[in-house]
């Protein structure tokens, strides 16, 4: 077996087990439930924030510290701290201990970092696109076995919201446990990189930051770039925080004598996602002129989506509109995605990624403080919400639309110009 094959294979086994997390999409029922002595608002303004906060945080400290430390510790550490918060959610009730479990989850986030540019350290550039599809195959496999499996024992009463946690903790245990046999990394991109074997540290540390600075320079003086990342931050902000705050959502929608779908939608979600990101890689279209307004229609689409999802009565709508939401979202993710990597160089996917992520979070934590934040934000209830997030991906569309009808408009005058140059050109 090629080296890279083997890589890939524990890679995609370890991907796989961590995602195996069937207590996900009944968390917030599970928080809500006899089992533990919180309130559903305390779970949404004192609980929820505190994990979008040290997220934001320990992002910054893991993304610097993964390289030094070379990716497997961190993968390590992400393990762990999965065992951490799963462990607190069987066997701790108080809202403080959630609060605390918050900020592991936020490690456990924040760490997924490591994971990810692991295989940039690891794997030689040829073999990046097979090892990157197959890992994010192995990761929508495992949250779609995931939704299935939740919802079924759920339907079947076979488990209860609380016994779902005990998977969930046997998974990530098992997960931790792989993570102990990934080969180790020897370089790394910015502070083992090859040749720096033998320097001081500090000349390591120089020589790191001003490749950093190059890669940063190289990537956002890039006008494409900046313009693509800007609707990647923005978007997936916009995302994470609507899946955050969903299930709550659904909880006011639904009636208490409905059976709850909350597995099997995010089945279908990740499946249907996975579908989209596929033909999105085979869409021809000029994205140098089209892009911008592609993408504030699709956020306008999302927008609506999202004001219609605040206001209805009918769970069901809920759900479809939020499939849809997610499936608009992962297809212009994707082209987005490409369409930065396109540009960019090889070595730099992590830091460019990881910069475009940091952002993503400051607007969550900025969201979060303004809507769901108590005692310091306007603290409104789930419906109250989906009405800010609605507007949110509206003012995203109304930026981009107007962007692109500008570069439609520019290109077309461009375009013209050059045919009355050539038809003005005198005859032989």
């Amino acid at each position: 077996m090629n080296p890279w094959v083997k890589i890939s294979l524990h890679l995609c086994i370890f991907g796989f087990l961590k995602e195996i997390r069937p207590s996900e999409p009944f968390i917030y029922d599970y928080l809500i439930g006899p089992w533990r002595n919180v309130t559903d608002d305390e779970v949404t303004k004192q609980v929820y924030p505190v994990g979008t906060y040290a997220n934001m945080i320990l992002l910054v400290i893991v993304f610097l510290i993964t390289d030094i430390c070379r990716y497997k510790p961190l993968i390590v550490v992400l393990g762990l701290s999965g065992i951490t918060v799963w462990g607190m959610l069987i066997w701790t009730t108080s809202l403080f201990f959630l609060q605390v479990l918050e900020v592991f989850y936020g490690m456990f986030c924040a760490s997924e970092v490591a994971y990810y540019t692991y295989i940039y350290a690891k794997v030689d550039k040829e073999h990046y696109q097979k090892v990157t599809s197959h890992t994010r195959g192995a990761i929508l496999a495992g949250r779609a076995i995931s939704g299935i499996t939740s919802q079924v024992l759920i339907s079947t009463n076979i488990m209860d919201f609380k016994q779902l946690n005990y998977i969930t903790f046997a998974s990530v245990s098992l997960a931790t446990l792989w993570a102990l046999f990934l080969p180790s990394v020897n370089r790394s991109l910015y502070f083992h990189s090859d040749g720096s074997q033998d320097r001081a540290f500090s000349a390591k540390v120089g020589s790191a930051f001003t490749l950093m600075k190059n890669h940063f320079l190289d990537a956002f003086t890039n006008s494409h770039v900046v313009k693509w990342s800007a609707w990647w931050a923005l978007s997936t902000c916009g995302y994470v925080q609507i899946e955050t705050y969903m299930q709550p959502l659904y909880s006011v929608v639904q009636n208490s004598n409905e059976t709850a779908y909350n597995g099997a939608v995010e089945a279908i979600l990740t499946l249907a996602g996975f579908l989209v990101a596929l033909l999105a890689g085979y869409l021809k279209l000029n994205w140098e002129i089209k892009g911008e307004l592609t993408l504030g229609i699709f956020s306008m689409i999302q927008g609506i989506l999202i004001v219609v999802i605040s206001q209805t009565d009918y769970i069901f709508l809920c759900y479809a509109f939020y499939i849809v939401f997610g499936i608009l979202y992962h297809f212009m993710v994707t082209i987005a995605s490409a369409q930065i990597a396109k540009v960019i160089d090889e070595d730099s996917y992590g830091l460019i990624f990881g910069i475009n992520t940091f952002f993503a979070l400051v607007c969550n934590s900025i969201l979060t403080v303004l809507v769901a934040t108590e005692g310091v934000g306007f603290a409104l209830d789930p419906r109250g919400q989906y009405v800010v997030y609605g507007g949110y991906h509206l003012a995203i569309s109304l930026i981009f639309v107007i962007m692109g009808l500008r570069t439609c408009f520019g290109n077309r005058g461009v375009s013209e110009s050059s045919d009355n140059i050539v038809d003005n050109t005198p005859k032989a």
